[in-house]
């Protein structure tokens, strides 16, 4: 439903005078009283404090930085005093059990699918279970789709001579197979309870013509790593070749560098007596100090990290920001549907993607359609670090069926301000040493082939010092880099200010007249060469933009600017692209949203599994997006609207019920609303938010898909 924003009574102006700073304005047949109120001391106050749960994109209620953040020294205890006094969970835990935990008779995994009996090595010895029946009945029931929410699950078989509309397993329905087999909670819906035989529909016809093709080459995911290359990185066996040789490049250029800076002390001549150890050491090191410089005389005059890349545009493209925890894959499937153009994976550790961690190669993984604008974030505090990473990504990360590229850009995060990465040289610690940010994107550069390098930086670290405008300079003249991103707050200021849209476009404009510069010294010099194969820089601004209003203003005020990265706008307004292309405010219904969440509940079914653990891990991760999607506030209620991402509105209810559980920030109704799509919640889930003061363990509630 369309509306217009400018409609305000003369009448609530005043009104609105007299509200305190950082608060919505709603209309006052919408606003209640506190329902907590008589279970706190603060009972006269029922407007929530305007910053209370900002969270950056980059450590979003992510439990694998806030657990490590923990180990922090003394001197850090009252700050960490001040954030509990916030409510937040430091320590957080919201790791789902497995079925091996709770089902003895768990079936053999080799036995899944159907297979036969002699398809498990063990035999008789196995510790899983070979008897498909027993396992069968001792399971947990089956999610039972018809008191499930209408429309969830439905799919239109577009093979049907009748258009028959059916429910079912939502991954079956997607994939024509269902790779959990007999664990699915669907079960029912792909098996043959006569003979216990698995059923699959691996192909459908396309439109018109009486072509048959898999339907996973419809909605497949790509960046899968495989088991012999996971155990080529474990033990060391991946050819690094790449790396090593930029990384010896580097090396020699940095000692060339240290000994110009050292001549006087080499000139000074040591008259102590060596020992044999002692001269055959320095022998060593003065051959190797030799090739250092044969390197350095040899690559001195090019640019030794240069190689050819594909091209980037995101000229007026709609670009999603990369964000831990809930930028995960089905969240960007849910952007792509509503019209995002480009999306980034969640903030990768170079080390552990090196090591071939599991967890973290799960991070890059894509979904089909967003081929052709995806992007995956490390972050590094090492050259080696990165120039490995970037290599063993543009190795790993493809289509292996028609060996097509599946990233646009590897990106480099140089403005995470979590604490334990910054402490580590990681992330926003990077802008406190240049150099060494530019030598790890130098060697990024060169070890990731044609895939471009791209880099994502705060206005600085200092709230009094901003230098995001010098480094630039350097990135034009020392770098090869695709593209810049600048979020406009330094890491000191995190989310207590809004961003500074004026610096973005002083740093913009600084790019532009770098680049300009770097254009005429290279034309006719044969010591400059030309840099990313005649194309500019992309440069994209960051914070705060939330509508269509902000984005076209920022985008026409900063001709030098090639686009705008959305964050937290898309995470409470998933439809933010649509009023983007569109120019108008989308006022979604109640059902609406709910559609949102049926999506966004299918995709994590097909991502993460249907059966006991992958509906645990699809209901903790539906919360985390609840825990912003939960803050819209409809626009038919507010008195002004946009509503600004620093305001927040006092206890309101919506236009009906559903709407109002919608907006409720109590974790207890995001579990009622996830029980629509993925059925009852299980006996033993447990769910952590970012804030203490919203919480769930199963014990303390009990629903039914009556209520």
């Amino acid at each position: 439903m369309k509306r217009d924003p400018d409609t305000v009574e003369p009448s609530t102006v005043e009104k609105r005078q007299c509200l305190p700073k950082g608060v919505a304005h709603l209309k006052p047949q919408y606003i209640i009283k506190d329902p907590f109120s008589g279970n706190r001391d603060n009972s006269n106050n029922n407007v929530m404090v305007a910053g209370d749960g900002d969270e950056d994109e980059e450590d979003a209620s992510s439990e694998r930085f806030d657990n490590l953040n923990d180990s922090s020294n003394g001197a850090k205890k009252s700050r960490r005093g001040n954030k509990k006094q916030r409510g937040q969970n430091k320590n957080r835990d919201n790791r789902q059990m497995k079925e091996t935990n709770k089902n003895k008779y768990v079936i053999c995994p080799k036995l899944l699918h159907g297979e036969d009996l002699s398809n498990c090595p063990f035999g008789d010895s196995c510790r899983f279970n070979h008897d498909i029946k027993l396992y069968l009945d001792n399971k947990s029931p089956e999610i039972d789709c018809a008191q499930i929410f209408d429309k969830v699950f439905l799919t239109f078989t577009k093979d049907s001579p009748n258009g028959e509309i059916k429910l079912g397993c939502p991954v079956f329905n997607s994939l024509g197979f269902c790779p959990m087999g007999f664990k699915c909670r669907f079960l029912s819906h792909h098996l043959n309870k006569e003979d216990l035989a698995l059923v699959k529909n691996e192909t459908f016809s396309l439109g018109d013509v009486m072509k048959y093709i898999p339907i996973y080459e419809v909605n497949r995911e790509f960046n899968h790593i495989t088991y012999d290359q996971k155990q080529d990185l474990i033990k060391r066996r991946f050819p690094f070749s790449k790396s090593d040789h930029i990384l010896e490049i580097i090396d020699a250029v940095q000692q060339e560098n240290r000994d110009t800076m050292n001549i006087n002390e080499k000139n000074k001549r040591d008259t102590t007596e060596k020992s044999p150890q002692m001269i055959q050491r320095e022998a060593e090191l003065q051959e190797l100090r030799d090739k250092q410089k044969e390197l350095y005389l040899k690559y001195r005059d090019t640019k030794y990290f240069a190689s050819e890349k594909r091209k980037l545009d995101y000229k007026g493209k709609k670009i999603l920001s990369p964000l831990t925890t809930v930028g995960n894959l089905p969240f960007r499937r849910l952007m792509k549907k509503f019209g995002c153009d480009v999306t980034y994976s969640e903030m990768a550790l170079g080390v552990p993607l090196i090591q071939g961690t599991n967890s973290e190669w799960a991070l890059p993984k894509c979904h089909i359609s967003e081929k052709g604008g995806f992007g995956v974030q490390i972050a590094c505090s090492k050259v080696w670090q990165a120039s490995k990473a970037a290599e063993v990504l543009s190795k790993y990360c493809h289509d292996t069926e028609n060996g097509s590229f599946t990233l646009s850009e590897i990106n480099l995060n140089a403005g995470c301000p979590i604490d334990l990465l910054y402490r580590q040289g990681s992330g926003s610690a990077l802008l406190d040493n240049p150099a060494r940010l530019i030598r790890c994107l130098n060697g990024m550069n060169y070890a990731s082939g044609d895939i471009p390098i791209t880099v994502k930086i705060r206005t600085g670290t200092k709230d009094d010092n901003p230098m995001a405008d010098l480094l630039v300079k350097r990135l034009v003249h020392e770098t090869d880099v695709s593209g810049i991103i600048l979020h406009g707050r330094s890491r000191q200021q995190r989310y207590t200010k809004l961003a500074d849209w004026e610096y973005i476009r002083k740093v913009a404009v600084q790019l532009r007249e770098e680049e300009t510069k770097y254009n005429e010294e290279t034309q006719g010099s044969l010591d400059k060469h030309e840099r990313n194969n005649g194309t500019r820089i992309q440069f994209v601004g960051n914070g705060d933009v939330n509508n269509w209003e902000d984005w076209y203003e920022y985008t026409e005020k900063i001709p030098e600017m090639d686009s705008i990265m959305v964050a937290r706008g898309a995470l409470i307004k998933p439809w933010i692209w649509e009023e983007i292309d569109s120019r108008q405010y989308l006022d979604k219904s109640s059902s609406e949203r709910m559609e949102v969440l049926s999506d966004y509940a299918r995709y994590a079914m097909e991502h993460w599994g249907t059966d006991e653990y992958g509906i645990s891990q699809c209901r903790r991760y539906f919360c985390e997006f609840m825990s912003f999607f939960h803050r819209y506030i409809p626009m038919g209620i507010c008195e002004r609207y946009p509503v600004k991402l620093n305001e927040r509105p006092p206890y309101w209810q919506g236009r009906d019920e559903l709407e109002t559980k919608l907006g409720s920030f109590n974790v207890q109704d995001w579990i009622k609303l996830s029980e629509y799509f993925l059925g009852p919640v299980e006996p033993d889930f447990n769910f952590t938010p970012k804030h203490k003061s919203n919480s769930y363990s199963s014990p303390a509630i009990t629903t039914t898909m009556a209520e």
